[in-house]
């Protein structure tokens, strides 16, 4: 699935949160956890998520590639189209690891995409050759990992 997020400044006394095909309670969350540990300013900025195709997700290995994509509307910066991420996020800013990781990296893998950005405390595999590995114990190190 393709996230897309567009992160503006708010011209209202309450920013936007408008969030289609996920929670966007979730949403808010994460948004606030990006807050407190990146040191950012959700509180100033509308922040608006689609979910690309009209699909709906509600698992919350998605939360890495939401962080991500808010992380990249608000510096400006674009991630490399052939990254995949997932991951959940932490009320601590620590990404957990989730089920299928084998599975996934090689569905990703398959759909074209040479780079997985992954939690940290995912277990050992061999990920399939041409698959660049990257490895992230919290929101903290994504900047590094995505740019």
């Amino acid at each position: 699935m393709e996230i897309q997020a567009l992160v503006s400044h708010s011209n209202l006394g309450i920013p936007r949160r408008t969030v289609i095909g996920f929670d966007p309670n979730r949403v808010s969350l994460l948004a606030a956890v990006m807050d407190k540990i990146l040191r950012s300013t959700f509180g100033a900025f509308d922040v608006f998520i689609n979910i690309a195709g009209g699909i709906r997700v509600n698992e919350t290995a998605a939360d890495l590639g939401i962080v991500a994509a808010m992380l990249s509307s608000l510096i400006d910066k674009e991630i490399d189209a052939r990254t995949a991420l997932f991951g959940e996020v932490g009320l601590a800013g620590e990404i957990r690891g989730v089920t299928q990781t084998e599975s996934r990296i090689k569905e990703a893998f398959r759909m074209g995409f040479t780079r997985c950005i992954i939690p940290k405390t995912q277990g050992n595999f061999l990920p399939p050759q041409g698959v660049d590995i990257i490895r992230v114990a919290g929101i903290a190190g994504l900047e590094k990992a995505l740019f």
